[in-house]
């Protein structure tokens, strides 16, 4: 199939983790990779929408204090994590340390970027409190974000 997560047997991965989903070239030789950045085991479990929404507004914001490579932070939408957009060709391990300060960094947040109705198409549709406890519980799981697979 064209859609590379369409092709992943999501019975075999083991979240929470970090991969590398894509990588394209563009027309001038630029590089994207997309990385999978799942939080939840497939088919076994799942965000709630409002800490997917916020989560998803902290990442975008707080990521960018870290690096000039993101291009997206994209929810998915079966609910188990998020897709990453970096320019280049980052390591996981270099992405993995990215996903660490931003998800400290929401720790400390102490309100969700731009969740109001001028600046969100949801703007009612959050909840700090949720996607500081994502943001924790993924972060309880940081040695093994590299491994994909049981």
């Amino acid at each position: 199939m064209n859609v590379e997560s369409f092709n992943l047997d999501h019975r075999t991965v083991s979240a929470p983790y970090v991969r590398v989903a894509d990588r394209k070239e563009l027309p001038h030789g630029d590089v994207i990779t997309k990385y999978d950045v799942r939080f939840t085991q497939p088919n076994v479990a799942h965000l709630e929408m409002k800490a997917i929404h916020s989560l998803e507004h902290l990442f975008a914001e707080k990521s960018r204090n870290h690096s000039s490579s993101v291009i997206d932070f994209s929810p998915m939408g079966c609910q188990t994590g998020y897709y990453l957009i970096l320019q280049g060709e980052p390591d996981v391990s270099a992405v993995v340390d990215l996903i660490e300060a931003t998800l400290t960094d929401v720790l400390d947040a102490t309100e969700v970027p731009a969740a109001n109705e001028v600046q969100c198409g949801w703007g009612e549709n959050h909840s700090l409190e949720d996607a500081k406890e994502a943001a924790r519980a993924f972060l309880a799981q940081r040695a093994v974000w590299e491994q994909v697979s049981a």
